[in-house]
């Protein structure tokens, strides 16, 4: 039985630790922790880690490739291990510190805990174990549910506005565009060349604030906030004076 029961209240160490629900970390996580000299991280797993005689890959150590960010905002793919609990405790013990000491007695528990689980798992009844072993397959299924589901609202939030999404967009825009020039029997609504500058400028606004050719390219998550921005759209003062000039032509017909 190799998974720990999650514990959702995590102590400080495991918070720093990174420990997930099966008791594991990573070897990032336990460098920053060990304070091991920085700059230092590649040579100390290949050393300690993949270069290890008595360490066996996925079974003590599982790799990884991780995203970490650049100075410059960026993103690069990097090395990490994800490590068991008895492995990460020998790792602790190499340092020889205060530190090392804190996390070999962690994961001293984490393993005692284990195997106490284990124990208690041989001695159930057939029936018992066949209800737990359901029990965690469903929890994993769920799980994996909850990640997919939240990859998928993550992908649906980045994806370009939906046709619904564009639609009321360009009810906004007509409607602010109706509003400056003072309603569709106004001069200025019925001057083409008015009527034109003024939504050109309002689809301009959107196009600057969010980087895009067209306002259909703006994000789906975002389109809200282009609403918002289109309803407090407030016309530079040229293109203002221009729609005031036009109206006040009304007053002399």
């Amino acid at each position: 039985m190799n998974d720990v029961i999650e514990n959702k209240m995590q102590t400080p160490i495991e918070i720093a630790l990174g420990i997930d629900e099966n008791g594991m970390t990573t070897a990032r996580k336990l460098y920053a922790f060990l304070e091991l000299r920085q700059g230092d991280f590649a040579r100390w797993c290949k050393r300690n880690i993949t270069g290890n005689e008595f360490a066996e890959e996925n079974t003590d150590y599982i790799r990884l490739r991780i995203d970490a960010e650049m100075p410059n905002g960026g993103k690069i793919q990097r090395d990490d291990y994800k490590l068991s609990a008895g492995f990460a405790k020998k790792l602790s013990m190499m340092s020889k510190s205060e530190k090392g000491e804190q996390a070999r007695k962690y994961f001293v528990t984490v393993e005692d805990g284990m195997k106490e689980l284990a124990s208690r798992f041989q001695n159930m009844s057939p029936e018992l174990r066949a209800v737990l072993v359901v029990d965690q397959r469903v929890t994993r299924v769920e799980k994996k549910t909850d990640t997919l589901e939240d990859r998928f609202n993550k992908l649906e939030a980045d994806m370009p506005v939906f046709t619904i999404d564009a639609k009321n967009i360009q009810n906004a825009v007509k409607k602010k565009g109706v509003e400056i020039l003072g309603g569709k029997e106004s001069n200025a609504y019925n001057d083409k060349s008015t009527r034109t500058s003024v939504y050109a400028d309002i689809q301009c606004m959107l196009r600057r604030n969010f980087g895009v050719k067209r306002y259909e390219e703006i994000k789906h998550k975002q389109a809200d906030i282009a609403i918002r921005l289109v309803e407090e759209y407030v016309p530079p003062l040229i293109l203002q004076e221009k729609v005031d000039m036009e109206n006040a032509q009304m007053r002399f017909v």
